[in-house]
């Protein structure tokens, strides 16, 4: 027998069945590991219709009889923001492993309650920025760490499109944690964290629709030694949506849509080389945090050696540093 034969296939539920989890589900059909089991939404249609369409064995019109399913190993939290915490703390209260979603919660209090739960139950509890598992982020923090180009001297990395506002879209709905920073200005902190760390000191101002929540933002991160990162996040505009790194000989650019399967050009001596990843057009990205979590499981950890519950930590304290300087508040 083959070893992936010999591996158990675990069974995934996926709560909240929005745009993101359509993209979770698409790929996890091509993990030979997994098995969509289950699905939950708050009403009985959707979570039929979403079945029917994945092949998912069970729908329920409730979280809760999901989490109540005792053949469920491990499961996706694709819900708004402000509901990530409580539907973490309730699957990992049933031995349930979860992977939930970005940002992991909505400030670093309920980060840390999620974190002292899955330690609790001794069960396996990750955050879901599939950005740091693709293998085109994962050859540029390589580059980075070896000096290939030497020292990085300036970051610059965006995020922005344009949306009609509608407080109808969970985008816009303070009440679930809607605005920029938090649904995609945490892709471009994620790319000075993952490559810089923790900076010295913040600036940040922002743009704000009526309803309090934020439509623009703005960051410098300040390391020292006169390097900086400038990061940008906008729904009211679009943006190239790139990360581009400064280094001393060269410098290392993610093409546009950085945080999604893309291409990496390499500009050193006036010469431009541009690779291709050679990514399945068939597939979003989202497959590749999901092997990674699948393999925790099997090999029974409890902490990702890349996304670290210390990662996680640090990039909600940056969210919420930022939070409180442009005078965010939920």
């Amino acid at each position: 027998m083959t070893e992936q034969s010999q591996t158990k296939k675990i069974k995934w539920g996926i709560i909240g069945l929005g745009g993101i989890a359509n993209k979770f589900a698409n790929d996890l059909l091509t993990i030979k590991d997994a098995e969509l089991y289950a699905v939950a939404s708050r009403t009985q249609e959707k979570a039929n219709d979403f079945a029917k369409k994945y092949g998912a064995k069970k729908a329920y019109a409730t979280y809760e009889d999901l989490a109540n399913d005792p053949n469920i190993d491990a499961v996706y939290i694709a819900t708004p923001h402000a509901l990530h915490k409580e539907n973490a703390i309730m699957c990992l209260e049933k031995g349930i492993a979860v992977l939930g979603e970005k940002p992991f919660a909505m400030n670093a209090q309920d980060v840390d309650a999620m974190i002292a739960k899955a330690k609790e139950k001794n069960v396996l509890l990750m955050e879901a920025l599939w950005t740091y598992f693709l293998p085109h982020y994962q050859y540029v923090l390589k580059e980075l760490e070896n000096k290939t180009y030497g020292n990085i001297l300036k970051i610059e990395s965006d995020f922005g499109f344009k949306k009609p506002f509608d407080t109808k879209d969970r985008l816009f709905n303070k009440a679930v944690g809607g605005g920029s920073l938090l649904d995609i200005g945490i892709y471009p902190i994620f790319a000075s964290l993952s490559t810089l760390g923790m900076p010295n000191n913040i600036e940040a101002k922002a743009t704000f629709f009526e309803n309090g929540i934020d439509s623009s933002c703005h960051m410098v991160f300040n390391y020292g030694d006169d390097v900086k990162a400038y990061l940008k996040s906008s729904i009211l505009e679009v943006f190239p949506t790139e990360a581009i790194f400064y280094c001393e000989k060269g410098t290392i650019k993610i093409n546009r849509e950085f945080h999604c399967p893309s291409t990496v050009t390499l500009i050193s001596d006036g010469k431009e080389e541009t690779i291709d990843f050679g990514y399945d057009s068939n597939i979003f990205g989202y497959k590749y945090e999901t092997m990674h979590f699948n393999k925790l499981l099997q090999e029974g950890k409890k902490e990702s050696d890349i996304m670290t519950f210390d990662f996680s930590r640090k990039l909600i304290k940056l969210l919420d540093d930022v939070r409180g300087i442009i005078k965010l508040s939920y």
